[in-house]
């Protein structure tokens, strides 16, 4: 039986099940986080909040983008913490969660700065 990504699957040993649909929920759980960043970015700009246009346009743009960046990260992160889980490896640190963190420090001095300049 071939399994998709091969590269992932045809490496060391099936887990236990557990840790691979834990692995599995994580990354939908970040697939969730990414389409919420574009549907607040969408929701941002459409709803015309009293903000300064630019700095709306910014954060808006900013968690469009985010959106769309945070969901291919979170598969490659899915693939790299499978491959170390069927080698018997430590875990990966994530990534996406600095990204993450970023994007809304920066979208909320955005949205700061909108209120404040208005």
């Amino acid at each position: 039986m071939r399994r998709f990504p091969a590269s992932v699957y045809s490496v060391g040993e099936e887990p236990d099940a557990r840790f691979s649909l834990a692995n599995e929920r994580t990354f939908l759980a970040w697939t969730r986080t990414a389409l919420a960043l574009i549907a607040a970015g969408v929701a941002l700009e459409v709803l015309g909040l009293d903000l300064h246009a630019g700095f709306r346009l910014a954060a808006s743009l900013l968690l469009i983008v985010g959106g769309t960046v945070v969901a291919p990260f979170a598969w490659w992160e899915w693939m790299r913490s499978e491959r170390a889980l069927r080698l018997s490896q430590p875990l990966p640190g994530a990534f996406s969660a600095a990204l993450l963190a970023g994007i809304v420090v920066v979208v909320g001095l955005l949205v700061l700065a909108g209120v404040l300049w208005r």
